[in-house]
């Protein structure tokens, strides 16, 4: 197939899991003898234009104005701008069969493409802004993502979640029906996440010399409970002397994290690494006694992933697609997101339990090469692709048979839903 596939984020941009996500993806796609093409940002002086591992990749600098990433909402037009603009231009080049839009920050651009070049559109939700905040759309900007996510739901043929939990979320709060909603995982590479042991022995002298070392990678954001993680340390300190945590990873909540560690005492025992690049990351992932993830809000959990193919046990919160990835007892140990006790009686039980923690690892491996490729991810993907092309077929030889022009946001948005 030809497909286009819009992201806001591709390497070297990367701000979490969605630009790793976007990556393997569109190379396994290429790797599979699909042309893909991937447009997305360039944030610095990235060509504007090559094919890596068989992926086109086409960067658009933002189009006037020039609003800074805070603002967030109106970055975002600018970017579809581009977007749009861009593979307007080369649409008699490409000759894209499908349009894939990842999460809301690329729907305008997809819904134009989709209008204009007369091709489906299929949406991959990410993740969504009532869950990051627990429900609470209280601020105007949450409010509007909140509505650019359900328009974009309906814009698009089919929509994508990551897990069971995510598919869920987004019927429930979109009202979708479950017919238009398909379930394909996150995936593991595990190739590149070969451990460096010189590097791992390297970083674990650096920070954790005398005592055991935890680590957390991923975005610093409030729904990522590090809070809980940081409270956490001193009851791990006092059963584990010695005792270090590596953060690795950015985002708005770093300032608040540090003034939380001193206020209880274990700022010197937690180190901000800041971001990493993935060899970075598996090596320090590796040099761990145990890998955290205590999200509150998880649609699925990469890093789960990433750390269990670096070799390193997990410990995470038992929510969203976290539930679904770990097998308690069996790949890793869940706890109840928020519970300070029980995220340090988990992490203690690995750290204190040699043959727990070899088994945890060994059964997660095992799970990662039957279920999480990226080749198997990739020809689901393609599938629900075939399937949104057909579904699209269909609906505008209806439309024919109506003598109705075809105006998908207007039946999108109206009572009779020919879309949904």
């Amino acid at each position: 197939m030809r497909v286009l596939m819009l992201s806001w984020e591709y390497p070297p941009v990367v701000y979490g899991g969605l630009g790793r996500h976007v990556h393997a993806l569109a190379e396994a796609m290429a790797g599979a003898g699909h042309r893909v093409t991937v447009i997305t940002q360039r944030s610095g002086t990235e060509p504007l234009r090559e094919t890596v591992s068989g992926v086109d990749l086409v960067r658009v600098p933002q189009d006037p104005p020039y609003v800074p990433l805070d603002d967030i909402v109106a970055w975002t037009v600018g970017f579809n701008h581009a977007l749009a603009r861009t593979a307007l231009r080369l649409a008699d080049e490409l000759r894209p069969e499908v349009v894939h839009a990842h999460d809301w920050l690329a729907a305008h651009a997809g819904a134009t493409l989709r209008d204009a070049l007369r091709i489906p559109l299929v949406a991959t939700l990410h993740a969504t802004e009532a869950g990051r905040h627990q429900g609470w759309l209280r601020k105007p900007v949450s409010k509007a993502i909140h509505s650019v996510e359900w328009w974009l739901t309906y814009q698009a043929r089919r929509v994508i979640t990551c897990s069971s939990y995510m598919r869920a979320e987004v019927r429930t709060l979109f009202g979708l029906p479950d017919g238009k909603l398909d379930v394909i995982p996150n995936g593991i590479d595990l190739a590149r996440w070969r451990v460096d042991t010189a590097a791992a022995s390297a970083l674990r002298a650096r920070y954790a010399p005398d005592g055991p070392l935890i680590v957390y990678t991923g975005r610093l954001e409030w729904e990522k409970s590090l809070h809980t993680l940081v409270r956490a340390l001193p009851r791990l300190r006092q059963s584990h002397p010695g005792l270090r945590l590596v953060i690795a990873g950015r985002g708005s909540r770093e300032a608040e994290l540090r003034a939380l560690a001193r206020s209880w005492r274990v700022s010197r025992a937690v180190r901000f690494a800041g971001w990493l690049e993935p060899d970075e990351l598996s090596a320090l992932a590796a040099a761990a006694d145990c890998a955290i993830v205590p999200s509150i809000y998880e649609p699925f959990g990469i890093v789960a992933l990433e750390a269990a193919a670096s070799g390193t046990p997990l410990v995470v919160a038992d929510t969203g697609g976290l539930r679904e990835i770990v097998e308690h007892g069996v790949t890793g140990l869940r706890f109840e997101p928020g519970d300070v006790a029980g995220l340090a009686a988990a992490v203690g039980s690995v750290l204190s339990d040699e043959v727990l923690a070899h088994r945890l690892v060994r059964d997660a491996r095992a799970v990662l090469a039957t279920d999480y490729g990226w080749t198997t991810i990739a020809e689901r993907t393609v599938a629900v692709y075939r399937q949104a092309v057909v579904e699209d077929a269909a609906v505008r030889a209806e439309l024919r048979t109506l003598d109705e022009p075809v105006l998908p946001q207007e039946l999108v948005v109206g009572d009779d839903n020919l879309f949904a």
